[in-house]
Order: C-alpha cells, then structure tokens, then sequence
C-alpha cells in the first residue's frame, strides 16, 4: 500500500475546491493545476502548491496531457485526481499516469476505456445479462449506417458520444432528415469537450425518469451501491434539479438496480467511485445507459443522503485501502441539488460570462453549498458556466423542496444572469412537487415555464 501525500489536481472550480478540502482533511499536500484564465480564482487560493500549465484554451491546458504529466512529476505529486471532466474520462490519461509511477484517483485505465466507451459499455451489459436500451451494437461510421440503424428502431432517436458524459455530444433526431445534422452535431461537440468524436445512436424513450447508482469499489473487488440519485428535471440533457431518494423508487426497484449497478462493476474490475445511469419507465422496468467513471457533478447529493464523504474514500481507496463499509447504504430523509449556472434562461440559456458583482450565498442548518466562487470572481467564457450547487437535506421531500426554495429565495448574486429563477419556477411546478417530472417534462413545457417566470408567477 502506497500512501498518498502530495495529490495534483488537474481541474478547476467547484470540483477543484472540493478536492482540496478533502485533501486538507486527509493531511495531504493539495497542488493545483490551473491555466492562465484562473489564476486569480479561489482555487488557487486555497491549495497548498499551484502550477500554471498553459494558456486559457482547454486543449492547450486542462486536455494537454504532457503539461498535466509534467506538473505532477515536477511538483513530485504521487497521484492525479481529474475530477470530472476534462481527462477525467480519459484511459490514455489514466494510462500514463500508472506507466509514470503516479497513482490515478480512479478506476483503472482497463476499466475507463471498458465503461468509459458507451458503446463497448453497452455490449459488456448485454453480455452480462443488464437490460439496456435499445440501440448500435458498436459505433456508427457513414450516414448510410445511422440511417440504416434508426429506421431499425425507430424514431425519435439519440445520437450519443462514446466519450465524455454530462450531456455533452447527445443530440435528439426525430426524422432522418435531422439525423445527418445530429451525428455530426454530437460528433464534434465530442471531439472537442473529450479529444474523441466516436458516435452511437439509441431508441430516444420518453416518459422516463433517469436514476443513477452511486457505487463505490475498492482494489479487493468489493463494491456496494450508496443509493440512487434522480436526474429526471433536466434540459437538452443538462441536469438541473437531483434529488434522492428518487419519488418513484421502491425498496425492490432500488435493491435490483444496486444489483445491476454493482453486477456492471464488477464486470468492469471496477475500483473508486462510480454511477450507473438507468432510465426507468411508468412500468418500474430499467435499463442501462452508460457508466461514468468518475466522482459525478452531483455527488454531494448522496454524500447528505447517506451521511459520508465519496471524495475521501476516493483517495484512501486509491492508496489500496479496503471501503470502509460491509453492506449498501439506503438514503435517508430527502435530499435535493439545483445547479446554479451563469446562464440566461430568457436567451435560450446563453451563457454569461462576467464578473460578480455580488455573491452572497445562502447559510442554514442542513444547507451546502459546494462554489469555487466569491465576489469579484470571474465567470470565464472558455468554461463551463456553473457558479454553485446548493444542497439541502431535510426529513422529508415537501420539507427538502419548501428549504431549497427558501435557500434560492436568500441567495443574492449580481453582475450575470442565472438560473435561480428558473430553479425556483420548477420547484413550484404541480408535476414536480408530486414527482411527475420525467426527463422530457421541462423541455415540453419549457414555454409556459418561462413565460410564468417572466410575469413572476409560482
């Protein structure tokens, strides 16, 4: 067993700050990896060491793996933790940091190409006997075969990346005239957010919810399931609102889904922290998505619902040692997460990069807010635009839902548009406070949503 005292971050915001945190209650050395465009953001601030390693542009930055590689051997880190995002997913990366001596706070580059390649993922579940939805048995090369493919199965269909995840490289084709501008849509917004422009296509479902298993394993090949996250309140595949326990779950559902959620990482040779994404339909049946294998944006949703620390347990597990739990962990109470983003809802959701004016977040008791941000940040344009998470757990989910309105209602921020409103609108709603939303509620009624927003109405 390796013990791990020097770790080099290889992202930035919220997640960065996290880590760092963990860090410092591990008694380990923190040294962040930034590009030039942070080096005035809080992140920096609070680790222990920084390094710049390069220019504001993602590629030449936070996806330039020979800087990344650098900045650990030459800060004499002994392992990588990426986060999510960025090289998080990436086996090469993971790859290289094992053939470089470096400890990759993580599954195992085998593993993250097997689970991190949806299509592969896919076949593996197949094999092992997990329901998945219906779709390519590998990727798709020419027009001709994805038009091929979804006249098989049917519109609407979903063109997803191999690579990658949070809704990036997904596009929905409805006819197949929009198919050929769907594959090559998701194609390049892959190849740029993950270096890798791989496309499959699945039978697009409506009416479902998206529930995810949070699974964690160790290197002795035990791994148990800490409950399921729901994703259902989501936009062109960008998750706005999760809650656990999910409003649909039942004591048999959840045991089944932690048993193919674990059944996929055992397949994999899983080892660190992991999701497995189902979609769930009005008849209780589930069916594989894909796995991302990674800590995920959400992930403090479960650490309230289950009362630990996912990141943590990461990193020990990482140094070989075995979970610090013998059974799955149940949700307990309710918890719910809105991710605040620098957006405007009123101009297609346009991204808004400035400065804060003012930031004052909300303060309570059973509250979190996880934010690399204060007054006077910068929301970079080359980024992603979230400001923070606001988490809050409570007993039950009409108290959790009545607490996060009021958290949203306190938290003051000036100098860019957000998502706040919009938040607060679909908290309101009918179908969410009786858990109707399913993945395609809000883009269906995103109209009278907003419109209800701009007069004020709740």
């Amino acid at each position: 067993m390796k013990q791990i005292r020097r770790i080099l971050i290889a992202n930035r915001g919220e997640i960065a700050a996290r880590i760092i945190h963990a860090c410092r209650e591990e008694g380990i050395t923190s040294i962040l990896a930034y590009s030039s465009a942070d080096k005035n953001t809080l992140p920096v601030e609070m680790a222990d060491e920084s390094v710049c390693i390069g220019p504001p542009r993602a590629d030449r930055s936070y996806l330039f793996i020979p800087s990344v590689i650098g900045a650990a051997k030459g800060l004499k880190a002994d392992a990588v933790h990426p986060g999510y995002g960025f090289l998080a997913e990436n086996g090469d990366f993971a790859e290289i940091c094992e053939e470089q001596g470096l400890i990759f706070i993580g599954p195992s580059s085998k593993s993250i190409r097997l689970m991190g390649d949806k299509a592969a993922a896919r076949a593996l579940m197949t094999k092992i006997g997990v329901p998945v939805i219906p779709g390519t048995p590998g990727l798709v090369h020419s027009a001709e075969e994805s038009l091929e493919a979804a006249g098989d199965m049917g519109y609407p269909v979903l063109v997803k990346a191999a690579a990658g995840g949070g809704g990036k490289g997904m596009r929905t084709a409805e006819t197949p005239d929009e198919l050929a501008a769907a594959v090559h849509e998701a194609s390049e917004e892959a190849r740029k957010a993950f270096g890798s422009g791989g496309v499959y296509i699945e039978k697009f479902m409506k009416n479902v919810h998206h529930v995810e298993i949070q699974i964690m394993a160790d290197a002795r090949g035990h791994v148990i399931s800490l409950g399921e996250r729901d994703c259902s309140a989501q936009r062109k595949h960008q998750k706005l609102i999760e809650e656990s326990p999910s409003p649909l779950m039942t004591g048999t559902l959840r045991e089944n889904m932690g048993k193919a959620a674990k059944k996929a990482a055992r397949a994999a040779g899983y080892c660190g922290a992991g999701t497995v994404e189902f979609v769930v339909d009005r008849q209780g049946q589930f069916y594989f998505m894909e796995m991302n294998t990674r800590i995920q944006v959400e992930h403090p949703v479960t650490e309230m619902a289950v009362g630990t620390d996912l990141v943590r347990t990461m990193i020990r597990t990482a140094q070989g040692e075995p979970l610090p739990w013998d059974k799955d962990l149940v949700p307990r109470g309710w918890t719910i997460e809105c991710r605040i983003n620098a957006e405007d809802p009123a101009r297609q959701f346009a991204p808004s990069p400035g400065v804060l004016k003012v930031y004052e977040p909300p303060r309570g008791r059973d509250l979190r807010v996880d934010s690399a941000m204060k007054e006077g940040s910068v929301i970079s344009p080359f980024y992603d635009s979230m400001i923070a998470k606001v988490i809050v757990h409570k007993n039950s989910r009409e108290e959790a839902i009545n607490s996060m309105e009021q958290a949203l209602g306190q938290f003051h921020i000036e100098g860019v548009p957000t998502t706040i409103p919009l938040q607060k609108q679909i908290l309101s709603l009918p179908a969410f406070r009786e858990g109707r939303v399913d993945t395609a509620y809000i883009e269906t009624h995103l109209k009278d949503i907003l419109q209800n927003m701009k007069e004020g109405k709740s």
